[in-house]
């Protein structure tokens, strides 16, 4: 969440990031949110200044005698009585602020494009050329089915639409693609975590993601307070929450992997079909704890990374910056890296990376000392995929694909491939 100080000091800075963000300010009600923080800064004074009236009247007493011993109890006991109903208000008022608060999003940076849908993303850079075939390029789900690969229907006989099964080299494709992105990333100091799949619904409440009700997009388990995670994201984020990190710990650079549980609720289509758009897949995640001043530099780092790591694929993508309407209400800024799909004859997401600034961390209660005995401060917290394993496949199988149907495994990837270097027709 912001700052209180920033909507106290610059509320037309944030009601103009809700309006670019296109959301309904109704929803938000930020007039609200500060008149509910000033009749708390209001009430809490008043607080302030009784308890202050009862601790001198306390202390006085042992130096009266008489009526005005007695006068100044009866005055002890009234204020104790007043503060007993304020202290009531103030928690009301404080609680109605916060929830307030925690439906402001964050502030956009001064380069995020402005628009309503990723039409409006703004193209930064691009990388490779589409390859040509002499045939007709297949769509990764006929792949998949001429190779016995990928399995859509066993697994929705199983579990329903939208889940698979990979087989085959793909299982081995799966786990060569994660081991590929930690041999990228280990040496830049990423510490490998493998997390857990469920979470506290405050975990995700304080990531930013909305654990219940109709717009969430993922799973809750019935009769607790637990949800699957849709991205190690939040597994990862949540590792320091409510700690204090020393100034010599930061940057923490972390590379989760995790599976990765969506509902996906009314994502369907045309260009979501076969593994685009499915409900559990294995993702490895790139999370990041810096010093707020290092955020931007450390954004740029996790987008290098990205592009290395699908250069080094040999696939061609393009970057693009993600406009207001189309990021998350954490992020200040995001980049997303969309990989030529063959199958669909366009580019699709592979990959996004977001500086989330304090926004995130100020929900978990993330904070370092920059000097020892220094005050706490809070972290700035950033993320991206390395590598979501559903839609690298499809950049693969549809990129790679040969004029038999057969597909060749990226060189990058066969050091973890058993000897392995392509997926055969076996139907």
């Amino acid at each position: 969440m912001l700052d209180i100080r920033v909507i106290r000091e610059k509320p037309e800075l944030v009601r103009d990031s809700i309006v670019k963000r296109k959301l309904d300010p109704a929803r938000i009600d930020l007039d609200r949110l500060i008149a509910s923080d000033v009749e708390w800064r209001q009430q809490q004074g008043r607080l302030d200044e009784l308890r202050s009236q009862r601790n001198e009247l306390s202390s006085s007493i042992k130096s009266l005698a008489g009526a005005e011993r007695q006068s100044a109890v009866e005055k002890v006991k009234g204020i104790k009585k007043e503060l007993g109903e304020l202290e009531t208000r103030v928690e009301e008022l404080k609680q109605e602020r916060d929830v307030l608060l925690r439906r402001v999003p964050n502030l956009l940076a001064e380069d995020a494009p402005i628009g309503a849908t990723d039409a409006d993303n703004v193209e930064v850079a691009r990388w490779g050329e589409p390859p040509t075939f002499s045939f007709e390029p297949r769509h990764h789900v006929e792949l998949g089915q001429l190779t016995d690969t990928i399995d859509f229907d066993r697994a929705a006989k199983v579990t329903g639409s939208n889940f698979y099964y990979l087989k085959h080299e793909a299982a081995l494709l799966e786990m060569a693609l994660c081991q590929y992105a930690a041999s990228r990333l280990l040496p830049r100091g990423f510490v490998p975590i493998a997390t857990p799949d469920i979470a506290r619904d405050e975990i995700l409440d304080g990531i930013g993601f909305a654990p219940r009700g109709p717009e969430t997009q993922v799973y809750s388990l019935e009769h607790t307070d637990l949800s699957l995670v849709g991205t190690a994201e939040i597994t990862v984020g949540g590792y320091h929450a409510g700690e204090i990190l020393e100034a010599s710990q930061l940057p923490l650079k972390y590379l989760g992997l995790s599976h990765c549980f969506r509902t996906e609720a009314g994502a369907y289509g045309k260009e979501s079909r076969g593994l685009y758009r499915v409900h559990q897949f294995t993702k490895a995640e790139m999370f990041v704890l810096c010093r707020p001043e290092d955020g931007v530099a450390m954004h740029e780092m996790i987008r290098s990374l990205e592009e290395e790591i699908f250069r080094g694929l040999g696939i061609s993508y393009r970057v693009v910056n993600v406009c207001s309407g189309d990021l998350g209400a954490p992020a200040l800024k995001k980049y997303d890296i969309e990989a030529w799909m063959p199958g669909r004859g366009a580019f699709g997401e592979v990959t996004s990376c977001s500086n989330c600034t304090d926004y995130q961390s100020r929900r978990l209660n993330i904070r370092f000392r920059p000097e020892p005995n220094a005050a706490p401060q809070f972290v700035s917290m950033l993320n991206g995929t390395a590598i979501a394993v559903s839609r690298a496949l499809i950049a693969i199988y549809e990129n790679y694909q040969q004029v038999d149907g057969s597909v060749r495994i990226p060189e990058a990837l066969l050091p973890w491939m058993a000897g392995l270097r392509q997926l055969p027709v076996r139907r």
